[in-house]
């Protein structure tokens, strides 16, 4: 069917060629993020997170040397010293008493953030959690919370500094460089206690109209052999929750074809649920809010050594967490020099929503529009993309130049999913923007 549909539009159609947009080539100011990220500055930021002995919530906020306080003042302190065009902060409240988190206690999130030079108002996020904690159980199996809270070593190295690593290593490599979004490069706190920073700053997020495009987060990179003996260090996975076409899947999709082709080395493996089973992320609070936010993990996980003391330096691999930070590079700077996803849904009379996708005037093509307001200057064009209904990615791609519509003959739009990206003269790419049916939108 798709083969079919791609040689129609191009016979009867003649869109611009993809080379005419740059589509698929390599963007040198991308591949340059890529190349600079290194794998011994990882390594000692692992470390060093490792030497503050534990960082759980509950550990002391004032010793300079011991504890989630020292961790914290650190990694500020280390943003800092980066570049000066990184606006560095720490975003605090107080976390009330509750059934995991043993007193009142002050949360922070580290947060250093990169100007946008075009639209500063749209945001991208990558980011891990500084905090750890070790599960100390009682006889009978359930977690004894104030002595996991006392517990004076909690090293957590693969979880999660490997993903604080891999922020930091970018905030470092991408702060002396210019993109047209900007970028937070955020370290949670109290991920363990129940995703407690992140459910904050998605919270403060939604209430202010943060335009956030894109949130990656890395939550146990470090592990590339499992407890099992199970060994597989070229490929990562990607948690994205549904529906089929929802925000967060659209961003999964982009993420494996962007880390792909500069990354060849590695894959990332697309799994179409939110996280894994029973557990959870940073990325979940704002998947839940309508943001575009995904999980990257391991693809093997040691579950022996999670939340236990033996989550060392040791035992985790700061090559494996190095590759997966080339990967999150690549696309944050993509996406970051990339233009605006257009829109593919507009509103009528009565805030009523009406389709941009139809069967045309002859009731049997697939007739596209979409809106583009305020185009940049380097706009190149637009990209119809498609698949089989039921392909986790995307197959095929026709480039149609600068327009607004566009008509696939006799294509029926029930039976494929549609979409449209658009692509600067650089061939940077946005995210795709899928025609997809809303629940109130079905008809018999």
């Amino acid at each position: 069917m798709l083969r079919r549909i791609f040689l129609l539009s191009c016979l009867c159609l003649a869109p611009v060629s993809a080379a005419s947009l740059n589509l698929g080539s390599l963007n040198p100011a991308v591949q340059a993020v890529v190349d600079a990220v290194s794998e011994q500055r990882i390594a000692a930021i692992e470390r060093k997170l490792e030497s503050f002995g534990t960082r759980n919530l509950m550990s002391s906020q004032d010793d300079p040397e011991h504890g989630i306080g020292a961790a914290r003042q650190w990694i500020e302190s280390q943003f800092k010293s980066f570049s000066p065009r990184l606006e560095v902060r720490q975003e605090c409240h107080v976390e009330k008493k509750n059934l995991r988190v043993t007193r009142d206690v002050q949360l922070c999130n580290v947060v250093a953030e990169l100007k946008g030079t075009l639209h500063p108002e749209r945001y991208l996020i990558v980011s891990g959690h500084y905090d750890s904690v070790v599960m100390i159980y009682r006889p009978d199996g359930t977690v004894d919370v104030d002595a996991t809270a006392a517990a004076p070593l909690a090293p957590g190295v693969t979880d999660d500094a490997s993903g604080v690593a891999a922020v930091m290593e970018l905030a470092r490599v991408m702060s002396t460089r210019e993109y047209e979004k900007s970028i937070l490069f955020v370290a949670f706190a109290g991920e363990e206690q129940g995703l407690l920073g992140s459910h904050h700053m998605a919270a403060q997020a939604r209430q202010h109209n943060l335009q956030i495009e894109a949130m990656l987060n890395n939550d146990i990179i470090g592990s590339d052999i499992a407890g099992n003996g199970r060994k597989e260090d070229s490929s990562v996975r990607v948690f994205s929750e549904g529906p089929e076409d929802s925000a967060p899947r659209a961003l999964a999709r982009y993420a494996k074809e962007i880390s792909e082709r500069y990354v060849p080395s590695m894959r990332m493996n697309l799994v179409f649920r939110a996280d894994r089973f029973g557990r959870g992320g940073d990325h979940s609070p704002f998947a839940s809010v309508g943001f575009a936010a995904v999980r990257l993990t391991s693809t093997e996980e040691n579950y022996a050594n999670q939340h236990t003391p033996n989550d060392t330096f040791a035992n985790t691999s700061s090559a494996y967490a190095t590759r997966v930070a080339r990967m999150n590079g690549a696309v944050l700077a993509a996406l970051a020099l990339a233009p605006r996803p257009p829109v593919v849904r507009r509103a009528g009379s009565g805030g009523r929503m009406l389709p941009m996708l139809t069967r045309g005037k002859s009731g049997y093509d697939a007739a596209l529009q979409w809106t583009y307001d305020q185009p940049e200057s380097d706009l190149a064009g637009f990209v119809i993309v498609m698949r089989d209904s039921t392909s986790p990615a995307w197959q095929r791609q026709i480039a149609v130049g600068d327009v607004r519509q566009f008509v696939l003959p006799d294509v029926s739009i029930d039976d494929i999913v549609i979409g449209v990206k658009a692509v600067d003269r650089d061939g940077n790419e946005s995210l795709v923007s899928a025609y997809a049916i809303a629940p109130f939108q079905a008809q018999r």
